[in-house]
């Protein structure tokens, strides 16, 4: 779908996955401005149970989507994680989102750490903090943004920016 031909915004859900913290962002294009529409973390506790934590980040992920109406979410591609429990707990918060956005038939996009933060940051070796900046000056966020909710942002930030450079190749193709 052309970005052009769109009457209202397109909006756009980051989520950055984890069974503890689950970072979500919703960020909205109109035109040519984006803007930060919501955003937080999902924070169960730790005290629950694995499949308690992955039901509450599915419930609280779905009354999001259900709330801000997204186009599209984007989830960060796997990556291989220092120790096999965080690989494997990563892996089931990740499965999560992919279920929300299949449950609700959202279309579902996948970048990778590297291409969120050279589209966002510029550098693909940016640190975590580069990033939260870049993402509240782009986004015009005051106050603070946790870790988790500015990588969100920054992976709905990545994908609309690669909406932009792709439409604005088409253009130029003509």
């Amino acid at each position: 779908m052309k970005l052009q031909e769109r009457n209202k915004p397109r909006t756009v859900l980051g989520v950055d996955p984890g069974s503890l913290k689950c970072g979500y962002g919703v960020v909205a294009l109109q035109g040519k401005e984006t803007r930060h529409v919501a955003s937080g973390t999902i924070s169960p506790s730790s005290k629950k149970p694995l499949q308690e934590r992955l039901k509450q980040i599915y419930d609280e992920l779905i009354q999001i989507i259900r709330t801000y109406k997204p186009d599209d979410i984007v989830v960060e591609k796997i990556f291989f994680s220092k120790g096999t429990k965080a690989a494997l707990s990563l892996g089931h918060a990740r499965g999560i989102v992919l279920l929300a956005a299949a449950a609700e038939n959202i279309q579902l996009h996948e970048f990778s750490a590297l291409q969120v933060k050279k589209a966002v940051v510029g550098y693909g070796r940016a640190e975590k903090g580069q990033v939260a900046s870049m993402v509240k000056v782009l986004l015009d966020v005051t106050g603070v943004l946790s870790t988790d909710s500015a990588d969100a942002l920054a992976l709905a930030l990545c994908y609309l920016n690669t909406l932009q450079f792709n439409e604005r190749l088409k253009i130029n193709e003509k």
